[in-house]
């Protein structure tokens, strides 16, 4: 396998070392990440089968949870 030398901070050098497995190398951590974090379209048509009852039920219950921690964090 080839490699590539990088240069980064050491602020970036410690939080990959704070989220590095065991058994991983750095090429693996960062794998791992860039892999996790999908673009947006990778999930168009992902609630296709939600109906919309269900979807303004679940956006009202975001809107009280939102609103009561907004009211809490006022305090």
């Amino acid at each position: 396998m080839t490699s590539k030398t990088i240069t980064i901070s050491l602020e970036a050098y410690e939080a990959l070392l704070r989220i590095k497995k065991a058994h991983e190398s750095f090429s693996d951590v960062i794998l791992r990440l860039v892999r996790k974090h999908r673009s947006l379209m990778d999930l168009a048509g992902s609630w296709s089968d939600v109906n919309e009852d269900e979807i303004e039920s679940f956006l009202n219950d975001i809107k009280e949870v939102w609103s009561q921690w907004s009211l809490q964090a006022g305090k």
